[in-house]
């Protein structure tokens, strides 16, 4: 029986698989929130649209009714990419669209989730960003400045969190290595690229008890890319 109870969003993409059979390798109980129902595979899984309110505080409901293994952990693995031209050439609905789909989710999982973590006594929050928070490419305004807000957020909820026992740290990933990444870029050196195993390796530490000196960190997770 696990005895702690990790919530992991995004579980079903091409990183979160890996994230997910890296917690349940190490015993703990792993839940995944959808949009659609889906197989019953090892995680317990819900259906809810974490761009709103009230599929986080769902996902949430779910990840605490296990008395007997408490919330301990949130990943926030949701997010997504879109490259287009220089600035003036992005449409404010497009820029907007990555904060959405990358900022919104974060903050909102991790809002309802927060409390729980406080009265268990603390736990740990991680977030992904990416390589680009830190080191700007052209033609991706809207990707960058969301991946920098999750970092910041990330940094204030460390700050904030802190005398309660609650830790958040972020992943700054290159390129990772996933299906859809090798679809879109089949010219690309993939073997610089990093495995989702890796990264996952990288998540489930800061997440346990190993990591528990560590808040406020942003993690670089690159490989060779």
């Amino acid at each position: 029986m696990a005895d702690r109870t990790v919530l992991v969003t995004g579980g079903t993409g091409g990183l979160g698989g890996a994230v997910t059979a890296a917690f349940l390798r190490s015993g703990w109980r792993v839940v995944v929130p959808q949009r659609e129902p889906g197989r019953d595979d090892g995680p317990v899984r819900v259906v809810a649209d974490l761009l709103t309110p009230e599929g986080a505080a769902r996902a949430v409901e779910a990840a605490t009714d296990e008395p007997a293994a408490p919330l301990r952990a949130v990943v926030n693995l949701v997010g997504g990419y879109a490259s287009g031209g220089l600035v003036h050439e992005t449409p404010v609905e497009e820029f907007e669209r990555m904060l959405r789909i990358n900022l919104r989710p974060t903050y909102l999982v991790t809002h309802a989730a927060l409390p729980h973590l406080v009265e268990a006594g603390g736990g740990a929050v991680v977030c992904v960003s990416a390589r680009a928070a830190v080191a700007p490419f052209p033609g991706a305004a809207g990707y960058v400045t969301a991946k920098a807000a999750v970092r910041a957020f990330a940094d204030a909820v460390a700050v904030e969190y802190r005398p309660h026992g609650v830790r958040c740290n972020t992943v700054l990933p290159s390129v990772i290595d996933t299906p859809a990444n090798r679809a879109a870029q089949p010219e690309a050196d993939h073997r610089r690229w990093v495995p989702p195993a890796e990264i996952a390796a990288v998540i489930r530490f800061l997440a346990s008890d190993e990591s528990a000196p560590t808040s406020g960190a942003s993690v670089p997770v690159y490989g060779r890319a």
